[in-house]
């Protein structure tokens, strides 16, 4: 393997949310950055866009259109699917992108559907955006696999839905939702009247056997209600330099989200675009490197947690680098978010901050060097044994 996932980078000091939040006897497997160094080439680029000195007004055109050409050309390859570059409207975050989307919407539309547990800015958008919040419970399997209760997805769905806010891959529950099921998903909203919103930030984190579907690639229809949130910032490790881009191909739609963000949203600044490039241009061979690497922690994680963990249990994800941990079973004495983090020392983030559904279990991040994931379930192993 010609990347080192093996070394563990010292963050701390560096103005890391994920590692200066707690205390420094606290291992972090809690908030979506990994603890890997991004792409060489990324790297570099940052580091020769630093060293210019010089860090005034980037142009609004010549990058990026040489940005908008190669993430065209990322898409087309990675997902197989076809779009132009005038499709594109760069975004700080994906945060941003779906409370814009929902800000587009009008009365008496004003719903915003969100299937849970999800991505807590996911399930919070609509009040946020002082939007009717309407959302559905996705099923648990026996296996520990979600599915769509598809009685409550069309129920939910009302007249006063405006968007349906999908999260694929989904997060933290790990689905690749298939085909079949996004294009009856797709449907419904259709019926309806419904917009989508896609928020497919961690689409190129996908495990063998599985495969990641622009819910807009499926049909031309389907893509002109949809509006679809993408970023290089998990796929490269980048969320500190706040690039995104939305994917909008219906004009009419495009023009009406850019004219809710206007005046709050500026073009990507001159490093983030830097890396963002470079990362699209030359980061194939990181990425699949990566993907590599996180498989074989998201199975050394699976066997540790069914084999040693008493309790608790997991299904193995589809894609993202992100477990969730149902720890129902455990008889933990408080929420299992506190207890790891007060008797393992190691900080997860707590289901119930993952809206309904999400109350007994954790997401656990093991985008990170295998030694660090071994310590924290070690850590987490000897607390259950010790209850």
């Amino acid at each position: 393997m010609k990347y080192n996932f093996g070394e563990i980078p010292a963050r701390r000091g560096t103005d890391s949310a994920k590692w200066e939040t707690y205390d420094e006897d606290v291992l972090p497997m809690w908030v979506a950055d990994m603890d890997f160094l991004s792409p060489p080439e990324v790297i570099q680029a940052l580091r020769e866009r630093v060293e210019h000195g010089v860090y005034g007004y980037p142009t609004e055109k010549k990058y990026l259109d040489e940005l908008r050409q190669a993430i065209r050309d990322w898409v087309k390859e990675r997902h197989n699917w076809r779009i132009q570059p005038e499709d594109l409207v760069f975004l700080p975050g994906v945060i941003i992108g779906f409370h814009i989307a929902s800000y587009t919407l009008r009365a008496p539309r004003k719903g915003v559907f969100a299937q849970t547990p999800v991505y807590s800015w996911i399930w919070q958008a609509a009040r946020n955006t002082r939007r009717l919040r309407q959302e559905m419970e996705l099923s648990l399997n026996p296996d520990g696999i979600y599915t769509i209760d598809w009685e409550a997805f069309e129920s939910g769905l009302t007249d006063q839905t405006g968007m349906f806010l999908l999260c694929n891959p989904h997060n933290p529950v790990g689905r690749a939702f298939q085909q079949d099921e996004l294009a009856r998903m797709a449907e419904a909203c259709l019926r309806r009247g419904v917009t989508i919103c896609s928020d497919e930030i961690h689409c190129d984190l996908i495990y063998p056997g599985q495969q990641h579907i622009p819910i807009a690639s499926l049909d031309p229809e389907i893509a002109q209600k949809t509006i679809t949130l993408m970023a290089p910032s998990k796929t490269f490790n980048l969320a500190g330099l706040q690039l995104a881009f939305a994917i909008i191909q219906n004009p009419s739609l495009r023009r009406r989200y850019q004219r809710a963000s206007q005046a709050l949203v500026h073009p990507p600044n001159v490093l983030s675009r830097a890396s963002a490039l470079v990362a699209y241009r030359h980061g194939r061979e990181w990425l699949d490197q990566l993907l590599t690497y996180l498989q074989a922690n998201r199975d050394y994680l699976y066997e540790t947690v069914q084999n040693e963990l008493p309790g608790v249990s997991m299904a193995s994800p589809e894609a993202t680098y992100l477990a969730w941990l149902d720890c129902r079973a455990a008889g933990l004495p408080d929420n299992p978010g506190k207890f790891f983090l007060d008797k393992a020392r190691v900080a997860l983030s707590d289901g119930a901050g993952f809206g309904q559904g999400g109350e007994g279990f954790v997401r656990l991040n093991f985008g990170c060097p295998r030694s660090m994931l071994q310590e924290a379930l070690k850590r987490m192993e000897s607390a259950i044994t010790h209850i």
